[in-house]
């Protein structure tokens, strides 16, 4: 049964910095997508950050040059580096995940987008005070 699992939220002051870790298990491909989601008390939820097995990577308007996703393979983790942190990035942050038999399964179902996400962790809270 595949798990993925968030860590690494908290409160920090405007401006600052946090990293939060997605721990990845039971997967048997891969062939994936992955990605940081949000939501904010009374938002809809939106997509922070995406990467692909190949390499591919897109952010969220609001996050682009201030947050930066990457994933150690060897760890099956991946992370959400936020800089520069704003009061309106306070949400709870959700690590998801979908895995392909092949690349070109992956390449039919399109790019990493939410709707597509068929693992999905509880969330770890991030709060930037104003």
């Amino acid at each position: 049964q595949v798990q993925v699992v968030e860590s690494g939220g908290g409160s920090v002051q405007s401006g600052g910095s946090l990293r939060l870790s997605c721990a990845a298990s039971g997967y048997t491909s891969s062939t994936y997508c992955m990605g940081w989601f949000r939501q904010a008390p009374g938002k809809e939820r939106e997509a922070v950050a995406t990467i692909d097995s190949t390499g591919n990577i897109n952010y969220g308007d609001s996050v682009k040059s201030r947050f930066t996703v990457s994933q150690d393979n060897a760890k099956n983790t991946l992370y959400l580096q936020m800089n520069s942190l704003k009061p309106e990035d306070t949400a709870m942050y959700y690590c998801a995940a979908v895995y392909y038999p092949t690349l070109s399964d992956m390449v039919v179902a399109g790019s990493c987008e939410m709707w597509g996400m068929d693992y999905w962790g509880k969330g770890t809270l991030v709060t930037i005070p104003s």
